[in-house]
């Protein structure tokens, strides 16, 4: 049994959704694929939400049409006018637009997750309808009903047990062997829809793959798997063949985007081989990532984190930065659910590097009512890891450097934003 999951750009348009189908043709064993929203529709669906949570409802909702209009073209590609997908598609935006004329609640995060997941239905049902047009026999399944979470909206949690057993009873294999799904969101016990945190479809693929016991597991992307830098800023880079599930999760830790930073912790326990393929050259061998044993040679790998800030904390009183200072500290950031990137501390300071956040005056002036902070925004982190003094120099030429962290196997910095040439 297998996993294939597919990501916004493989889908982003009907030539995407003609690709994929080519890929899954060629299966023989059981599959269940997994899908995200076509092409830049999750932003565009958080432009929507932003504009209704605002009570800007006329503007959110030409927002959607927007949309709407995208997502008819490709069906009108895929099937002509008036299809029966079309058809089906129309039922749910209708449910959309319902949905955009009454007045929001006060949490955003519950407004995202009611509103953001239905890109993700409306790729899936357009592409089983797809695969069902071609003659690959495939049944469409809402994972909101089978992969249950808690109400930890935009970050929920799954429920293992309990979607293991609905997942099982709802794919079974008996029927169909091919089951078309949902990346990224999941649903409450009252069928309230979730989301499993920003690119979470990598992560949802590695749910279906542990609680099904799959073979392997892949993720279809537009590079030809897991390269040491991301080659639209780095000219040089390389791929890497293969990698431990030590070495993966270090990476994503640091900020690697090809794989989500919770996929690789079910495959592990499982022993679950991930693969990294080109969905552009379906047939290349791209890049596994498994159980290892020894050490792997691997080149310098370069991540490059953007929109970085840096924040410094002292205490007022010029007393020390200790364990209960930290743990209010951290309190703080947890409520505002702020990524930390890097951190450090001295006698009397508390440094990190994180995420840009639209909340971030907020989030000072509340740091300000017991602590001396200050910051730099529009700074960029760049982490190598398997540093060489070469790779260090190469990288770091021509850079201001505002900060650093050096340890065994990696090193960070943190520069000002510039220009990447190499």
């Amino acid at each position: 049994m297998l996993v294939y999951k597919f990501g916004g750009a493989s889908v982003k348009d009907a030539e995407g959704v003609r690709n994929l189908a080519g890929i899954v043709k060629g299966v023989q064993d059981r599959l269940i694929v997994v899908v995200s929203a076509m092409g830049k529709t999750t932003n565009a669906m958080e432009e929507v939400t932003g504009l209704y949570f605002k009570g800007e409802l006329d503007k959110s909702a030409d927002a959607f049409s927007r949309i709407k209009t995208d997502h008819l073209a490709v069906v009108r590609d895929l099937f002509g006018v008036d299809s029966v997908c079309e058809k089906e598609l129309s039922v749910w935006f209708r449910k959309v637009f319902e949905k955009l004329i009454i007045p929001p609640s006060l949490n955003y995060d519950f407004e995202y997750d009611q509103i953001v997941p239905y890109g993700e239905l409306f790729s899936t049902l357009i592409i089983s309808h797809y695969l069902n047009s071609e003659g690959i026999i495939n049944k469409w399944v809402d994972i909101r009903k089978v992969l249950k979470t808690n109400e930890q909206y935009r970050e929920a949690e799954t429920d293992w047990e309990r979607s293991g057993k609905l997942m099982r009873e709802t794919m079974t294999f008996d029927t169909y062997n091919i089951y078309v799904t949902q990346g990224f969101i999941g649903g409450t016990l009252n069928d309230l829809s979730t989301t499993l945190g920003r690119e979470g479809s990598d992560y949802t693929s590695a749910v279906l793959g542990y609680l099904f016991n799959a073979d392997s597991v892949s993720i279809w992307k537009d590079v030809p798997g897991i390269l040491n830098a991301d080659p639209r800023w780095y000219p040089d880079a390389e791929k890497i063949d293969e990698i431990s599930y030590r070495e993966a999760i270090e990476l994503s830790f640091y900020g690697a985007q090809v794989i989500h930073p919770k996929t690789i912790k079910p495959l592990e326990n499982k022993k679950i081989p991930l693969l990294v393929r080109s969905f552009l050259e379906p047939d290349s061998k791209g890049t596994v990532i498994y159980e290892l044993k020894g050490h792997l040679d691997l080149p310098p790998v370069y991540i490059l984190k953007k929109d970085q800030v840096l924040l410094t904390i002292s205490p007022k009183d010029f007393s020390f930065i200790m364990e209960n200072n930290l743990s209010e500290i951290f309190s703080i950031f947890s409520k505002r659910r702020v990524k930390i990137n890097l951190m450090h501390n001295s006698a009397i300071n508390f440094s990190v590097c994180i995420n840009s956040i639209d909340s971030l005056d907020e989030l000072v002036n509340e740091l300000q009512e017991k602590y001396v902070v200050k910051y730099n925004e529009d700074l960029e982190l760049i982490s190598v890891r398997h540093y060489t003094d070469e790779a260090v120099e190469k990288i770091l030429k021509g850079k201001d450097i505002i900060d650093s962290q050096v340890s065994r196997n990696t090193a960070r910095y943190v520069v000002r934003r510039s220009e990447w040439t190499f």
